[in-house]
C-alpha cells in the first residue's frame, strides 16, 4: 500500500511539473506573440499607400526631423520659384505672388510692394517680359533655430529683344508653422532679404 502512495505521489510531481513548465512555456508564448503583435503594429504605422494613376504605391513615414534639411530647402526653393517666375500675364503674376506670400512673413510683402510701386511688375507685362529662376544651392543651418538659409540661382529675364542672366543671393530665416494647403511643408520664411543681384551676361535674340 506505501508503495501505491509512493507511486501515486510520484505521478502527481510529475503531473504537477508538466503542467508548470506547459504553463510557464505557454505564458512564454503568450508574451512572445504580444510583442510580436506590438512591433507589426508598430511597423505598419509606418506604411503609408500613395494612390498615383489608379496604382497604390507604398511610402514610408519618418520623423519630421530626419526632413528638416530636404523639406526646409524645398520651401525656400518653391518660395523663390513663385515670387521669380513671371509671365507677361497679370493673372499669372498676381497667382504666383499669392503663392509666394503664403510660405513668407512680411519681409516678402515688402518687397513685393517696393517692386509694384516702381512699377517693376506693370513694366513685366508691357514690355512682354518673361522671367525664369533656376536654383544653384540652396544652404540651411538646422542647428539653431530659428534656421538660417542663403539662396543661390540664377535668372534669366526673358525680353523681346536680349536675354539676360543675373545671379541672385537671397538670405533668411525659416520657422516652424502648422502645415496647411497653401504651405505642405510647415515652414514660414522670415526677415528674407536679397543680398545680390547682378548680371551676368546678356545676349540678343
Amino acid at each position: 500500500m506505501f508503495q501505491k502512495m509512493k507511486n501515486i505521489d510520484t505521478a502527481f510531481r510529475y503531473i504537477r511539473l508538466v503542467s508548470v513548465v506547459f504553463i510557464t512555456g505557454t505564458l512564454l508564448l503568450c508574451v512572445f506573440v504580444v510583442a510580436k503583435s506590438y512591433e507589426a503594429s508598430q511597423q505598419s504605422q509606418q506604411r503609408i499607400f500613395i494612390l498615383a494613376n489608379g496604382k497604390a504605391i507604398e511610402a514610408f513615414a519618418a520623423e519630421r526631423k530626419e526632413n528638416i534639411p530636404v523639406e526646409a530647402r524645398d520651401h525656400v526653393k518653391m518660395f523663390h520659384h513663385y515670387f521669380f517666375s513671371l509671365d507677361p500675364d497679370d493673372k499669372v503674376i498676381q497667382e504666383h505672388i499669392s503663392k509666394a506670400l503664403y510660405l513668407a512673413d512680411r519681409s516678402a510683402k515688402e518687397q513685393y510692394d517696393n517692386l509694384k510701386e516702381n512699377g517693376y511688375f506693370a513694366s513685366v507685362i508691357s514690355g512682354n517680359i518673361s522671367q525664369e529662376i533656376e536654383a544653384d544651392s540652396i544652404a540651411v543651418n538646422i542647428d539653431q533655430y530659428p534656421f538660417y538659409f542663403r539662396y543661390t540661382g540664377k535668372q534669366r529675364i526673358i525680353r523681346p529683344a536680349s536675354i539676360v542672366t543675373r545671379l541672385l543671393i537671397t538670405e533668411g530665416y525659416l520657422r516652424n508653422v502648422a502645415r496647411s494647403d497653401h504651405n505642405p511643408h510647415g515652414f514660414l520664411i522670415e526677415k528674407w532679404r536679397t543680398v545680390s543681384n547682378q548680371d551676368l551676361q546678356s545676349q540678343n535674340r
